[in-house]
């Protein structure tokens, strides 16, 4: 008996597929959350891939606006949760903005550190992730290595691996502790030789290629269209990184170059953060050379809770802490918009203040959650398999996308 297939090509019909609505998650290994794609099929290809968000919504802006200014703090460590020093960054560069306070040259050194530590760490997850996502297990495993070894400097400023609450309003938490120079020093100088690694296994490979190349392609158009933002945007050939067209902290006094691609596609997202953490290891040399001494929180203490230093027992390291979270300051009437560049993109604040204690409005400018939008332009006309692909390429997190 004959098949259906021979008897559509004896007949000369041809074989018509029905459109059908399959659904991608939240409970899914490679969406990168609780995401759930509603993906339009037509047989394998995509015809229309729709986001549905919302599942991990916790009202962050809501709460912010019902505490102190500097309780706030700790929760933006759980927006992105890969990279909780930025989130902090964005937050205090904002509050020190609206009450037009300047912190001192030490700390803007030590944020530097911290947050170019925080891009090469986000980078790692995301670049180790896509990896397995694709079917290359050992790069997870490589990349977890060398995040083991930023996670325990950071567990040397804080005591903390995932969320941080190291720096404050006007300042840090404490300074570099004694040893911490010296072991981030060592990672940077094997860093690179690390990085080769990765790209031995990945860059020249012919099924991270087939997977990667041509794959998920925007233009550079589309994507400033789309308010794409971090590598999502560089990968299509835009050269805007904060940190260079307006600098913030000292950026402005290192050397580093904005990688940027060429065809906008996963691949050149995936080379666009490798660079990128090629990059971020030379600004921490670089600020490690520079970064003088003196104090690490402003001599301001209608807005700054100054350090203690003779504590001695945890118990008053923990009354401590609590007091510094707790120590709240009116801040002037107005409004005001600052913005860093995260490892995901632009990660902004937006606060209008009353004159109270605590901000009359927040509003947070995600990269995940605008990068996001672009899932079904980059996935229309690609097969069922290349959505992976696409999703792992702008490294969201839902964190910071639901909020």
């Amino acid at each position: 008996m004959e098949d259906v297939m021979s008897i559509a090509s004896n007949s000369g019909d041809d074989i018509i597929t029905k459109e059908v609505t399959l659904n991608m998650g939240p409970q899914h290994p490679s969406t990168h959350g609780v995401m759930h794609l509603i993906l339009r099929m037509q047989g394998e290809k995509i015809v229309k891939a729709e986001p549905d968000i919302g599942y991990l919504h916790r009202g962050m802006e809501k709460i912010a606006e019902n505490l102190l200014y500097s309780q706030f703090v700790p929760y933006t460590d759980r927006l992105d949760y890969l990279s909780s020093m930025t989130n902090n960054l964005s937050y205090v560069m904002a509050v020190e903005k609206l009450i037009g306070l300047e912190i001192p040259e030490r700390a803007k050194y030590i944020r530097v550190i911290v947050s170019e530590l925080s891009r090469i760490s986000s980078h790692l997850l995301a670049v180790g992730a896509w990896g397995l996502d694709l079917g290359a297990v050992t790069l997870v495993l490589y990349a977890f290595r060398e995040r083991e070894m930023i996670l325990d400097l950071f567990e040397m400023l804080c005591g903390a691996r995932l969320t941080y609450n190291y720096m404050k309003i006007g300042g840090m938490r404490g300074d570099l502790p004694p040893g911490f120079k010296e072991k981030c020093r060592d990672f940077i100088q094997i860093f690179p030789k690390r990085v080769d690694e990765y790209e031995q296994l990945l860059t020249g490979n012919r099924i991270w290629l087939q997977r990667n190349k041509g794959v998920g392609v925007i233009s550079a158009e589309d994507a400033v269209d789309l308010g794409l933002t971090g590598p999502s945007l560089r990968g299509s050939g835009v050269k805007w990184d904060i940190r260079k067209d307006t600098p913030y902290l000292v950026y402005d006094r290192f050397d580093f170059k904005v990688p940027a691609g060429g065809n906008g596609d996963c691949f050149d997202r995936y080379m666009v953060r490798i660079e990128e953490m090629r990059q971020a290891n030379k600004i921490i040399a670089q600020a490690l050379e520079q970064i003088p001494d003196g104090p690490v929180n402003a001599d301001a203490p209608e807005f700054v809770s100054p350090p203690r230093k003779d504590i001695t027992t945890n118990m008053e390291v923990l009354i401590h802490h609590f007091k510094l979270i707790s120590h709240g300051f009116k801040a002037p009437k107005g409004e005001v918009y600052s913005s860093i560049e995260a490892p995901k993109g632009e990660l902004g604040f937006y606060i209008v203040s009353d004159g109270s204690e605590m901000p009359f409005r927040v509003k947070i400018r995600a990269p995940s959650f605008v990068n996001l939008q672009s899932v079904d332009p980059m996935s229309r006309g690609a097969y069922f398999a290349d959505v992976v692909a696409v999703i792992s390429s702008l490294d969201p997190v839902f964190g910071e996308v639901d909020k």
